[in-house]
């Protein structure tokens, strides 16, 4: 595949920042282009086909400061025939009726919008109350879930392991 995958991210303390390192240092699978959203443009999100989206929740459930600034902006993105990887920090056991809310709050956006989200991951070895990043009744978050506050000695495994994950779903989109 020639063209790069976008990966646009916010960061505030710099946890998702070096997650988003994180995946660009283990990624495999041709190349991505790393843009900040506080940064970003429509025609960002437009050039790619492949997009990766990080960010963490904060407090009762709000975005990350830089996306929330930008959600207006993103409600006006048109995803069709775009493919899309959303990951999430978030704190289970201190925010955990909020837990990662901000990765449901994109997906949401991305399907409406006409979106294919991939990356689905399990709320298996999560600890929460509810969260808008759930898929109802499937045990399953829109998206990767890392709790830096209480689970960072799993998150190296958790991001590898949701890579290897991506990088088969996307095998018939990288190959075509």
């Amino acid at each position: 595949m020639n063209k790069p995958i976008g990966l646009i991210y916010g960061s505030d303390t710099g946890m998702t920042e070096e997650i988003t390192h994180n995946i660009v240092d283990e990624w495999s699978v041709g190349e991505i282009e790393v843009i900040e959203v506080s940064s970003a443009s429509v025609s960002d999100f437009e050039k790619f086909d492949v997009l990766i989206l990080g960010l963490s929740t904060w407090y009762d459930g709000d975005l990350q400061s830089d996306w929330e600034s930008y959600y207006d902006e993103f409600k006006t993105i048109d995803f069709t025939g775009k493919t899309v990887a959303i990951f999430g920090l978030g704190d289970q056991y201190g925010y955990g009726e909020f837990f990662i809310d901000g990765v449901g709050m994109l997906a949401e956006v991305v399907l409406e919008n006409g979106g294919n989200i991939i990356g689905y991951w399990s709320t298996e070895g999560y600890d929460f109350t509810e969260s808008k990043a759930e898929i109802e009744g499937k045990n399953l978050f829109y998206g990767l879930a890392i709790d830096e506050d209480n689970q960072p000695e799993l998150t190296q495994d958790r991001v590898k392991e949701w890579l290897v994950q991506l990088e088969k779903e996307l095998s018939p989109v990288l190959s075509s």
